[in-house]
């Protein structure tokens, strides 16, 4: 039933699975470079904090460079996230694709984080922390923005609400169907 040529067929294809090492392989090159240069750039953050303590030549230009500082630390967390999903992502194929690893099977720490089944649990842990990235750029872009009206207002806090109904539901467990019989 199984003939030579289908056997060849079927192990390539079954092997082929073995590609998927190479965007995990990306994924955790990029996450190095991501966490190096937002290191690079936390450096700078932590000099412009040093420099905020000499003396400033009116209160706008303090007010000016604390809101930099507070936008650039907010930008520090988001590329700390970013080479957060990347490693997430890079685990997640890893483990679908390749093989489970034996290391992380044993770890208390990977059963919170880790430890990806299906496709489901990959794009759920991938959501999340991407919806925090989203939340953070919102936060940054709140900070620079000029509220000249009070329709301004009204869209920060149209965002706000929308933001915090994104968590909810991100949190949210399904409810399970009620099984009664009618």
């Amino acid at each position: 039933m199984n003939n030579p040529i289908e056997r060849i067929f079927e192990g390539i294809l079954w092997n082929s699975r073995y590609l998927m090492v190479i965007p995990v392989l990306v994924g955790l090159i990029i996450s190095l470079g991501v966490l190096i240069v937002t290191t690079i750039d936390s450096v700078g953050v932590v000099i412009d904090v040093i420099g905020y303590f000499a003396p400033a030549a009116d209160a706008a230009a303090q007010n000016a460079a604390r809101l930099a500082i507070i936008s650039e630390v907010v930008g520090i967390i988001d590329g700390y996230l970013l080479a957060a999903i990347l490693i997430i992502f890079a685990l997640g194929l890893y483990e679908l694709f390749v093989n489970k690893i034996d290391i992380a099977e044993g770890s208390e720490f990977a059963s919170r984080l880790l430890l990806i089944r299906n496709l489901d649990d990959l794009k759920d842990r991938l959501a999340k922390v991407i919806l925090v990235i989203l939340i953070v750029k919102f936060f940054q872009a709140a900070l620079t923005l000029k509220y000249e009206s009070v329709l301004d207002l009204l869209y920060l806090a149209l965002g706000i609400l929308f933001i915090g109904a994104a968590l909810y539901l991100s949190i949210a467990k399904p409810a399970k169907p009620d099984m009664k019989d009618e």
